[in-house]
This record gives C-alpha cells, sequence and structure tokens, in this order.
C-alpha cells in the first residue's frame, strides 16, 4: 500500500519528454530545488547549470553526492545529465540533484529502484531550518536571564 503511494508520488515528479529523448525529474533539500533532466545514450557528462558538475561544486564531497546515484547503477558512462539548481547552499543543491537523478534512474529502469533505495538516494531528508520563534533570539536560545 505504501510502496504504491511512493509509485505514484514518482510518478507526479518524473515525466519523460518523448519527442526531445530525456527524462525530467525535479529534487529538493531544505531550500534548494533541483531540475535534472537525463539523456539515454550518453557518454557520463554531468552539467549542472551549464558548468562541469566538478567545477560547479569545489569538494570531492559534494562530487560523489552528484555521482553517487549513477555508480551505484552502472550508469555513470551511459547517460548524460544535464541539471539547473537554485536558491538554498550548495551543498544542499548537490543532495538535491542527486536526489533529481536518482528519480530519473528510477524513471529510465525500474530495477535501479531497489538499489537506490537500500544507499537512501530516493528519501526525500525532510529537515529544514527551525523558524525563529517570538520572545527567543533564535529558534530555540533564549536570552540570558539578568538578576536585577
Amino acid at each position: 500500500m505504501e510502496e504504491e503511494k511512493e509509485v505514484v508520488a514518482v510518478q507526479e515528479k518524473v515525466t519523460e519528454d518523448k519527442k526531445s529523448g530525456y527524462i525530467y525529474a525535479i529534487g529538493r533539500r531544505k531550500q534548494a530545488i533541483a531540475t535534472v533532466k537525463l539523456h539515454k545514450n550518453g557518454k557520463g557528462k554531468i552539467t549542472v547549470n551549464g558548468k562541469l558538475y566538478t567545477e560547479y561544486f569545489p569538494t570531492d564531497e559534494m562530487e560523489q553526492i552528484v555521482s553517487g546515484p549513477l555508480k551505484s547503477v552502472g550508469q555513470a558512462d551511459k547517460v548524460d545529465i544535464e541539471a539547473k539548481s537554485f536558491s538554498g547552499g550548495l551543498r544542499g543543491q548537490a543532495e538535491a540533484v542527486r536526489l533529481g537523478i536518482s528519480r530519473a534512474l528510477v524513471q529510465l529502469n525500474v530495477n535501479f529502484k531497489k538499489n537506490l533505495r537500500k544507499a537512501g538516494y530516493l528519501t526525500r531528508d525532510p529537515r529544514v531550518k527551525e523558524r525563529k520563534k517570538p520572545g527567543l533570539k533564535k529558534a530555540r536560545r533564549a536570552p540570558q536571564w539578568q538578576k536585577r
């Protein structure tokens, strides 16, 4: 029952554009939003906002976050990825791109879902910044107590 809901949710967010030959998916993390186009029969080129992902993301850790789903299902040199990400920080954008790539891969081949789910690439991380509360300095930081 719960898997059916997940499949419906993924199908809503992932659509295949048959005319242009790519699979479209959206990934989100915190404030970051990434739209991903997965081109079949590619050579493994990944671009984010018009730049190679190795240039756009400054650290190796972020590069591994982006390329993780492709390597886990063995598609790293078989498809091309074109992503546009905006808002949020760089790490959030990298994780949003990862979620978008994972959703597009599931649309490409349903058999990839088991590996991607096991690695945690298909789970949307719902944690976001907690809002500031009235009367407090931050979300939970109270002003220092004064005796007089």
